[in-house]
């Protein structure tokens, strides 16, 4: 492809790839720019399991951008069709139909597909996932009120569906092999807290495993383990994580590795071609990063990518920042409450707001919070700046937490 950058193609419209059009834009380039995405426009995807799948919104209440932002920033939108083939040699990408749209620099912002694991009869009718809109449809049209709902895996996807059916008024179980899950993002005490939402709101939730799926015609029979009988229910949806979308960037001859692999700057192993969200891996002195499959970051990631297009300074990295809406709650996790040797709560575990604090040698690392987001912005000033904090002022409510800011 040129080394001269008129004309952008950005491959998908999800956050990352909006995010990245965005910025470009607001960070002064003026070329062609192109974002090309397989639905009818590009939408938020975290509401597909809360407002979107309860009917409280429909699809273009959570646009990501209203049509007339694309139209004012220049930004041409190919809806409805997908990238093909990257053509580096013709300095182009090949749409589905054939159609060449010229591009000097592309970004892939392709995202993921949910997985589906090999559990024999994953592929019932009655077994669903939920990554896009379509997906959200036919889930919804499923729970049903008295609908006997089985949801597979209570990571934040799962438990936020598991909320949604329960206020449709289904009958929900849910089944995880872990206990306490997402203990690594929030600490084992808020873990528990949150898995013991579910019980208070009607869910039966079991710490096991699924074994198989049998279609009855009826509904579906499903072996747990552990269980001596088959469970029957009217639908299943999958929470258990997701495929990132490679293909593109391994027929393209990019560097993969259960991941896009790419530098600091979201560069792949070819200059003329950058990828950010959800299908990325960052190596960093030789190491391989973890994918990192939040909002947060991959709006981040489409900013590092403009700016590393636009020969800009790297915008300042901030520590991670992830939400979960679920039984009524409002939960958000920043740091990484997971290096922390020391736990501080403020307030009471359960209450109607409280957060905890996690630190390292007395440094603020990670925190969390219920219903709580200005302790959370508090949070992530202070893990930004490594901040050292009193314990004891840390976990009186009574303390403001802008002057232990100010140190």
């Amino acid at each position: 492809m040129s080394a001269e950058v008129n004309r952008i193609v950005v491959v998908g419209g999800g956050i990352a790839g909006v995010s990245t059009v965005g910025a470009l834009r607001s960070g002064g380039y003026s070329g062609d720019l192109t974002l090309v995405d397989a639905g009818e426009f590009p939408y938020d995807r975290p509401p597909l399991s809360k407002d979107y799948l309860s009917g409280a919104k429909d699809l273009k209440q959570i646009a990501l951008r209203p049509g007339e932002w694309y139209d004012d920033n220049r930004i041409r939108l190919r809806t409805g069709t997908v990238v093909a083939a990257l053509r580096s040699t013709e300095g182009a990408v090949e749409l589905a139909d054939g159609t060449l749209v010229p591009a000097d620099r592309v970004v892939l912002a392709t995202g993921g597909n949910a997985a589906r694991p090999p559990i024999p009869g994953v592929d019932s009718r009655r077994v669903h996932v939920l990554r896009t809109s379509e997906d959200a449809d036919r889930v919804a049209a499923a729970l049903l009120p008295d609908a006997r709902v089985l949801v597979v895996g209570a990571g934040l996807i799962g438990a936020e569906v598991a909320s949604t059916a329960v206020d449709l008024g289904c009958d929900v179980v849910l089944v995880d092999p872990v206990a306490a899950p997402i203990a690594a993002a929030v600490g084992h005490d808020v873990a528990a807290w949150l898995h013991g939402l579910h019980a208070d709101r009607g869910v039966t939730t079991l710490a096991a495993a699924v074994e198989s799926f049998t279609d009855t015609g009826s509904g579906v029979d499903v072996v747990i383990t552990g269980e001596a009988e088959p469970r029957s229910f009217d639908v299943v949806i999958l929470g258990v994580g997701m495929v990132p979308e490679t293909d593109l960037a391994q027929a393209a001859g990019l560097e993969v590795d259960r991941g896009i692999v790419v530098d600091p700057r979201q560069v792949t192993s070819n200059p003329a071609v950058l990828a950010v969200g959800d299908p990325t891996r960052i190596r960093r002195g030789g190491i391989l990063a973890p994918r990192v499959e939040h909002w947060d970051a991959a709006q981040n990631d489409g900013r590092r990518a403009a700016a590393a297009i636009l020969g800009a300074p790297a915008p300042e990295v901030t520590a991670p920042w992830f939400w979960t809406d679920r039984h009524h709650r409002h939960i958000e996790g920043v740091g990484r409450m997971s290096d922390a040797d020391t736990t501080v709560f403020r307030g009471e575990l359960g209450a109607d707001s409280f957060s905890v604090f996690g630190l390292l040698d007395s440094v603020v690392v990670g925190a969390v919070a219920a219903d709580d987001s200005n302790a959370v912005r508090a949070a992530r000033r202070m893990i930004d700046r490594s901040l050292a904090v009193d314990p004891q002022l840390l976990a009186d409510t009574a303390a403001d937490l802008r002057k232990l800011l100010r140190g």
